[in-house]
């Protein structure tokens, strides 16, 4: 059924387009009887809302008679519909096509990222049962909080402020809050400038940067929080085990240090440092992944369920940790402990870097000296997380509102939290209870360290979990984007648990906790963190600096100077960390993103790069200005002719030879080729068709690895459709000069009389445009990149082309198919030439313009024939018969239109112009034709490829004449470019 039928029905049914053929987007009618459909007034005046029809003119519109609405069409609909106020626009009304859930109850699924050539189908009915959607505090507020609360802050805080003082460690606390509040900035400007899948930073930073870089730190942030989760893990069971020692399999490891400060204060006694086995923190490691998974399996709503049970004794921890420091010291603490003192605040304003053993204990022998530096990477971690809300956007019920507020809360409570800290554990302890009691937090807490254990172990336990959970729906996302086949099985539905995803992060968490190594683990994380926050930021910085039309965030507090600064922050932690880490995880980064160039599926998501990309090409463009190219900076645009003459089959959109013949008129294949193909018929009927078209032809030219554009014109000709691309084609200076297409060999043998006409008027429509041409004989033979060609090129050079030929001849040898062949260079004079004097000219203008050829002068006779046959008698080359045969179908044509035209009493008339016949003229024509192709056998004929220049139509010549001329000059050479410059030089002799 074709559109705009529609099949016969009973008469109080609506007329509805049948679905288009090809399968694009189909939508039911909206009824009055629909839920929430706003009723307007009639448009027509005098008319009242209660009327059913409207007379316009006195006229009642009748409804139509006999016609049926696809079933199929009409779901959710009920009783008689009226006629449509908006009928006028030809459309569905908005309520139909967008589905706005405030006025049908329906919603539409967003579709997931579209690729070029992709139609995206709306399908209008009930949503599909998702899981649960979660707001603010339980979506990103609880999930940032847990993660960015964790061991950290427990076992090294205290210190980290005791070796590097309290100033620096607010420096330090500043630093990195600073760089992730500017992460947190930028990542709400990104999540409030439309709607949001999941994925998290993946999707925000894919979008922004494009696939190729989403993908690529999107991966190394799937490894960060999923290592993350086993430094968490660790960091539980270590706990578990200090407090419980007897819980222990393997007997402990201990050590017995001598410790001495940094100013050379020894230490009160020995220190004992005793630290549990790697076999127990294995063990009882795998055993917590395992039981972390089981719970992820169960869902995002079993997660949330779990979640307050995690975080509200942590919170109650940091209460009890606050608590014993206002009431410190008390009857049974340490002498070290000296309560809130602005003595000991005084003592411990100023950094003491120091060495330590690999416990952390102060020792002049240690192996580990402690700076600046290595704090930032210590303590990093303890800021990370900031990601974990939006890495659940999937869950969220509004992610324009919900990842801002929920994640900037979570950024400052936590900071200022960490600031309040510093000030207080430096007025509470002496330097050396700092530095030597690892778990002073617990000492401290008030009533009993029993309290901070639990804490510990719940807090690192809650963080684990929401990487065990994020990081799944991380791998999923940028599985379910299809841009790397091997990532295939993680897909998911939409709504399901990423089962696949979750088992093999539980793969990788489980090899880091069989490693073992808390050190080993953290600065990896960090890096990948950073690496992903630095992606965030830089995103934030394009678009924001491009300020492209679709740039509209609701976040309004930011600027890309914050952006840029926040990059630069991530940056700089990085080498201040570990810059052997930095240049691993860059380098890991940048593998990931060669390979899914390589091997990725191309996406077009709107990135900011294609706008970068997209605003340089119009700056260069108004750049470059209408004005004439410098020959210095000229480049050939080819306009590829894709199917002239001749047929094709339908899969191959273009002659395969002539991708290959564009690449060779590039330098290095740099340059634009434009492929155009014209569809005779009416624009209405065949747009769809011509559409299809250009996409398979776009197609066609990468797989043919051309740098090009595809372009499809319907016109109602051939000639027309060539003359308004002639015309039309290109911007500025970016316009196509060279027209390229193949010789019509075919019109004699097939014998299509509408060739002729057509090659023609192309040639002159090219003369007008002041374009060159190039037509490309024997186009089959055309050597591909792959056979190597020897002998020589051979350019038969006799108008002045601006140097085109010498410049093409010169691409040539830059192609590895002609690079072992020479250049001839021949220079067709009259007799009466001085032949000596125009090698020597010819000579000296190659030699200026820096081209090797040999010149050779050809003298030929280009008046009336019998002059040459009384001089040299009669011909003795393969063109002779050539030339005969030409002769006499010219005179036979010649005939029939002189009997056509005294018999209908009209003059002489081609496609409706006059002509003007003069057989003298023709005779002449025919005959330098045939005495160039003789030259060209006698001289080229094992040449790889010869050049010669293109003769323009004479004027008011029959085109079948012109036609008969061409083909003696191409007869029975097998590959020759013929080739017309325009009216300026291509090449030049100044540097």
């Amino acid at each position: 059924m074709e559109n705009g039928e529609i099949e016969g029905a009973p008469d109080d049914a609506l007329p509805v387009p049948a679905a288009p053929p090809n399968g694009g987007r189909r939508y039911r009618p909206v009824g009055s009887s629909d839920r929430a459909v706003v009723q307007m007034t009639s448009m027509e005046p005098g008319s009242s809302s209660s009327s059913s029809t409207t007379a316009v003119g006195g006229i009642t519109p009748q409804p139509p008679r006999n016609l049926t609405v696809d079933p199929s069409m009409q779901e959710g609909s009920t009783g008689s519909q009226g006629d449509s106020k908006l009928e006028l626009f030809g459309f569905d009304s908005l309520v139909n096509i967008l589905g706005l859930k405030s006025m049908t109850g329906e919603q539409i699924q967003a579709p997931s990222s579209p690729r070029d050539g992709e139609d995206i189908a709306i399908t209008i009915g009930r949503p599909k049962e998702t899981g649960p959607k979660f707001g603010t505090l339980m979506g990103v507020f609880v999930p940032c909080l847990q993660n960015i609360l964790g061991i950290i802050y427990y076992i090294r805080f205290t210190w980290i402020v005791g070796m590097a003082g309290a100033w620096q460690s607010l420096v330090l606390v500043s630093f990195c809050g600073a760089c992730t509040f500017l992460t947190g900035i930028s990542l709400s400007a990104i999540a409030t400038n439309g709607a949001m899948k999941g994925g998290g930073p993946y999707y925000l930073i894919g979008r922004a940067l494009g696939p190729e870089v989403g993908v690529s730190i999107g991966l190394c942030f799937f490894l960060g929080n999923a290592v993350a989760g086993s430094m968490y893990v660790l960091g539980a069971v270590e706990t578990f085990l200090d407090a419980v020692p007897s819980a222990g399999f393997f007997k402990e490891s201990v050590t017995v240090v001598n410790s001495t400060l940094g100013n050379g204060t020894a230490t009160s006694g020995a220190a004992t440092i005793s630290t549990p086995s790697l076999h127990d923190l294995q063990v009882y490691g795998v055993i917590v992944t395992i039981l972390l998974c089981f719970i992820v399996f169960g869902g995002v709503k079993i997660i949330n369920k779990v979640a307050p049970a995690f975080l509200i004794p942590v919170l109650f921890s940091l209460l009890c940790i606050f608590l014993g420091v206002f009431i410190a010291p008390r009857h049974n603490a340490p002498k070290g402990i000296t309560g809130l003192s602005i003595t000991t605040f005084k003592d411990n304003w100023a950094s003491e870097y120091q060495r330590t053993n690999n416990a952390g204990v102060p020792d002049p022998n240690g192996s580990i000296y402690w700076d600046f530096n290595a704090l930032v990477g210590l303590f990093f971690p303890a800021v990370t997380g900031i990601m974990a809300g939006s890495n659940r956007s999937a869950s969220l019920k509004d992610t324009q509102r919900s990842i801002p507020i929920g994640t900037l809360a979570a950024t400052l409570t936590t900071t200022a939290m960490y600031l309040f800290s510093v000030l207080l554990f430096a007025a509470l302890a002496t330097r050396e209870e700092l530095l030597t009691d690892r778990l002073l937090t617990a000492t401290v807490a008030w009533p009993a360290p029993a309290v901070i254990y639990i804490g510990i172990i719940l807090s690192t336990l809650g963080a684990a979990l929401q990487s065990l959970t994020g990081a799944p729906r991380l791998l999923a996302a940028i599985a379910n984007d299809d841009i790397l086949p091997v990532l295939n099985y993680f897909k998911v539905s939409e709504g399901a648990e990423p089962h696949s995803a979750t088992l093999f992060t539980a793969f990788i968490c489980i090899c880091c906790v069989v490693i073992g190594n808390l050190d080993l683990i953290t600065p990896t994380i960090t890096m990948f963190f950073l690496l992903c926050y630095a992606g965030v930021n830089l995103s934030c910085f394009l678009l924001d600096l491009l300020d492209a039309p679709s740039w509209r965030p609701r976040w309004k507090f930011h600027h890309w100077s914050l952006s840029l600064v926040g990059a630069l922050l991530c940056v700089v932690i990085m080498f201040l960390i570990s810059w052997s880490f930095t240049v691993v995880s860059i380098a890991l980064a940048s593998l990931i993103y060669y390979y899914v160039s390589l091997k990725g599926k191309a996406g077009d998501w709107g990135d900011g790069f294609k706008s970068a990309y997209f605003q340089l090409a119009l700056r260069s463009l108004r750049s470059l200005g209408a004005n004439q190219v410098h020959p210095k900076n000229w480049y050939p645009i080819p306009l590829i002719f894709c199917r002239p003459w001749g047929k094709l089959p339908e899969n191959v959109p273009c002659h395969p030879k002539l991708a290959d013949f564009a690449n060779c008129m590039k330098k290095k294949g740099r340059g634009m080729s434009i492929f155009v193909s014209i569809i005779d018929g009416d624009y209405h009927e065949l747009a769809e068709d011509a559409k299809t078209a250009c996409h398979q032809l776009d197609t066609y030219i990468e797989y043919k690895r051309c740098e090009g554009v595809a372009e499809i014109i319907v016109a109602p000709s051939m000639s027309e459709g060539f003359r308004s691309i002639v015309q039309t084609m290109g911007l500025g200076n970016l316009k196509p000069n060279i027209i390229v297409m193949r010789y019509p060999e075919i019109w004699r043998r097939e014998n299509l009389t509408q060739i002729p006409s057509t090659f023609v008027s192309i040639i002159n429509d090219c003369i007008i445009a002041n374009k060159a041409v190039v037509i490309v004989k024997g186009l089959d033979e055309w050597p591909n990149e792959y056979q190597r060609q020897y002998g020589t090129i051979d350019l038969y050079w006799i108008v002045r082309d601006g140097g085109l030929m010498l410049l093409l001849s010169q691409l040539l040898l830059t192609k590895e198919s002609f690079e072992s062949c020479k250049i001839q260079v021949f220079c067709i004079a009259e007799e009466d030439t001085d032949a000596e004097e125009l090698k020597a000219d010819v000579k000296k203008f190659l030699y200026d313009l820096r081209m090797h050829a040999e010149v050779i002068v050809v003298t030929m006779k280009s008046w009336e024939p019998h002059m040459e046959t009384s001089s040299s008698g009669a011909q003795q080359d393969d063109s002779q018969e050539a030339y005969r045969s030409a002769q006499r179908r010219i005179s036979t044509y010649l005939s029939e239109m002189k009997e056509t035209t005294q018999r209908e009493g009209r003059p002489l008339t081609e496609d409706g112009k006059q002509v003007v016949v003069n057989e003298q003229k023709i005779e002449k024509f025919l005959y330098t034709m045939f005495k160039l192709n003789s030259t060209i056998l006698r001289y080229s004929r094992m040449a790889a490829v010869v050049l010669v220049s293109l003769p323009p139509p004479p004027l008011n010549h029959p085109a079948y004449f012109y036609m008969e001329y061409m083909d003696l000059l191409v007869e029975n050479v097998p590959r020759m470019l013929i080739v017309r410059g325009y009216r300026r030089d291509v090449v030049t002799f100044f540097t």
